[in-house]
């Protein structure tokens, strides 16, 4: 099992990272969580890893914060959510949020996160509850929400639109949601920090 990697970053398109650590160069995937907090320079970064081994793949997704991982380990205990889904959900909600939303029972934050229907909403709210106390997170009541995303380019937008995409949200919404950023100058992960921030 690979716990953790420390190394530079070569390549970051969301969701996927590229991390040479010590000449090898390691496919990683990763939530926005993780890209917000990365250097923009050429320093050295640390993931806290977790390896899923498939019939078809082995998939390497790494986070800068332990407490992320620890969710996503226990997001994909629920039933009916996989990786993908797990790094929509830290995508569109701060580990946090989610904690808040669970523990007050809003099921409709929930929905509004990427491949979340209705009744996979109310098994994360009832099976996380429990665990999520024991991971000493936080309780209250809040309410949260995701965002969307198109296809892929070259510019920063189009980026950003994959990258959507590739969380699990569909076209429309990511145009819409996009569509009131102000990209001039912004990287990919700015634009896709603004337009989640606009599902809010």
């Amino acid at each position: 099992m690979i716990g953790m990697l420390r190394g530079r970053v070569l390549h970051k398109q969301p969701p996927h990272l590229l991390l040479d650590v010590n000449g090898v160069g390691y496919e990683v995937e990763a939530p926005m969580s993780t890209f917000y907090a990365l250097p923009l320079g050429d320093e050295t970064v640390t993931l806290h890893t977790h390896l899923a081994i498939r019939d078809d793949a082995h998939v390497l997704y790494g986070f800068t914060a332990e407490s992320d991982r620890a969710l996503f380990r226990a997001l994909l205990k629920v039933s009916g959510v996989g990786g993908k889904m797990a790094l929509a959900i830290l995508s569109g909600m701060t580990a946090d949020e989610f904690s808040l939303a669970v523990q007050a029972g809003d099921a409709a934050a929930l929905t509004r996160l990427p491949g979340v229907g209705k009744k996979t909403a109310e098994r994360l709210i009832v099976e996380m509850r429990d665990r999520l106390e024991k991971m000493g997170a936080p309780t209250g009541g809040v309410s949260v929400a995701a965002g969307g995303a198109p296809a892929g380019g070259h510019t920063p937008l189009d980026d950003a639109l994959s990258a959507l995409l590739a969380l699990g949200y569909k076209l429309a919404d990511a145009q819409r949601m996009t569509k009131g950023v102000d990209c001039e100058g912004l990287t990919t992960e700015e634009i896709i920090r603004a337009a989640l921030q606009n599902t809010r």
